[in-house]
């Protein structure tokens, strides 16, 4: 999957793929989903893996994500610990396993 996204704190933005020279602006990151957050090819919180069920390439989709799926018990940025985020999310392109002709990641 390839993504962009938008992490806010209290209205103030902490994380964005979106910063960047050019038109389109930014660099959109990539995952394989349902790989666990923080681990090689995963997402960096679990709110990816859960936001992206049910988009479709070209979607936008907002969250409010609360602490298990965001940061948790951890400080991060100018995020407190067991702090609640919000994350939009837009779907840019999804990747096709080569091997199993299915979608990368996904549940059969």
């Amino acid at each position: 999957m390839a993504v962009h996204y938008d992490l806010k704190f209290r209205s103030v933005t902490v994380g964005t793929s979106r910063q960047g020279a050019g038109v389109t602006g930014g660099t959109p990151i990539g995952f394989t989903v349902g790989q666990p957050a923080g681990e090689p090819g995963g997402p960096f919180i679990k709110a990816f893996n859960e936001g992206i069920k049910g988009m479709g390439v070209g979607t936008v989709r907002r969250m409010i994500v609360p602490p298990e799926y965001a940061y948790g018990p951890n400080e991060v940025m100018e995020i407190p610990a067991n702090g609640t985020v919000t994350l939009d999310l837009e779907l840019l392109s999804v990747a096709k396993d080569p091997i199993t002709r299915g979608v990368k990641g996904a549940q059969e």
